[in-house]
């Protein structure tokens, strides 16, 4: 009796102590020991790189993000491929980028282009005309400002701009400024004067940047997919497999550009008409098929009617399951861009950067 009870006791020690161990490998990691691996997992070159570690684990925390190796390596290759480290990069004839946008939108409201030139040889609020400003400009937290002021302060600024400054991006991450406008609700720092100032901060531009790479929830198998959709907008890649199964179950050729919708038009798009001359097949009315396109930047999508049915018709010839998720086919386009490049260009990119990163953090 006493060698059974001494074997249960011992089996017990050995449950907790097993339970014991494994409660220790589940525990969140320490803020130190984070800061720590992702200082391990920078590039060599980055400078600074406590300061970096300080401002992304502090987003990750902020946002209540896990601060996996997968995150961390995922949030690293986006900043590298964006701005290799650098919380205001530099952007090489940014100067005549600008002037070329005062130029077209002068043009769209018909004003004479020698107005415009007298516009920008006014004193700005440091002394300097707007022109030798925008000249001398070299990143886009420089080119934001100069739009601010000569908005505020030129009377032709209004008319040329209507209030709305032109740099769309901005910070390390090159995040959409309308994008942390809407998520600034709970930004945890002090405001320095607008959101939009906050991006092309370091702090700011990691917050905002890591809440637009991993801040929605997504069943891809893959980073690669998040990496598109950074580029694209949430769930193009799985908005683009729709797609690419509704060409199959209608012989269509839609571009696979993860639009499902016409946002603010009640106007049928491309995606959304092709959908219609299923409505027989899916059972589905045109109201319906609307309300449920609509749930495309949502994951809920995902569990919609139309969307199980598309994929069951263009399956059904060949009875083999397609992807549920393909890059998007995209053409990159904006004034910094000097060369074809696209979404699945960028996303693999990134993706070859988070590979090498995933492989330091294995070596530990």
């Amino acid at each position: 009796m006493q060698a059974n009870q001494l074997i249960i006791s011992l089996a017990t020690l050995l449950l907790l102590a097993g339970c014991a161990s494994q409660g220790s490998r589940d525990a969140a990691p320490k803020p130190d020991q984070v800061k720590a691996q992702i200082v391990r997992l920078l590039p060599a070159s980055t400078v600074d790189r406590q300061g970096w570690a300080n401002d992304i684990y502090s987003a990750f925390a902020a946002q209540a993000i896990p601060a996996t190796s997968q995150n961390l390596c995922s949030v690293l290759a986006v900043t590298e491929q964006e701005s290799t480290f650098q919380a205001d990069p530099k952007v090489p004839g940014l100067g005549k980028i600008a002037r070329d946008e005062i130029d077209r939108r002068a043009a769209r409201a018909h004003i004479p282009s020698l107005l415009v030139r007298g516009a920008l040889q006014v004193s700005s609020t440091n002394g300097k005309s707007y022109s030798d400003r925008l000249n001398a400009a070299r990143s886009e937290k420089e080119l934001s400002a100069i739009f601010d002021d000569f908005i505020g302060r030129v009377p032709m600024g209004k008319t040329l701009f209507g209030g709305f400054n032109p740099v769309h991006t901005g910070g390390p991450m090159q995040v959409s400024i309308a994008f942390a406008e809407k998520q600034a609700r709970n930004y945890p720092y002090p405001v320095d004067g607008s959101i939009r100032r906050e991006v092309f901060t370091r702090r700011g531009g990691m917050y905002f940047g890591i809440a637009h790479l991993l801040g929605y929830p997504v069943s891809y198998s893959q980073p690669l997919y998040r990496f598109a959709d950074f580029n694209a907008g949430w769930y193009a890649s799985r908005n683009a497999a729709f797609q690419a199964a509704l060409n199959r179950a209608t012989g269509g050729s839609l571009a696979l550009d993860g639009d499902l919708i016409r946002y603010g038009s009640l106007l049928p798009g491309s995606t959304e008409l092709a959908v219609r001359s299923l409505g027989k097949r899916l059972d589905m009315r045109n109201s319906t098929i609307r309300d449920q396109l609509e749930l495309g930047d949502s994951l809920a999508f995902e569990d919609s009617k139309l969307y199980k049915r598309v994929f069951a018709l263009a399956e059904k010839p060949q009875g083999q399951a397609l992807p549920r998720a393909v890059l998007p086919g995209i053409e990159l386009k904006s004034p910094k861009i000097t060369r074809k490049l696209t979404t699945a260009w960028f996303a693999k990119r990134v993706d070859e950067r988070y590979q090498r990163c995933m492989k330091r953090a294995a070596a530990g």
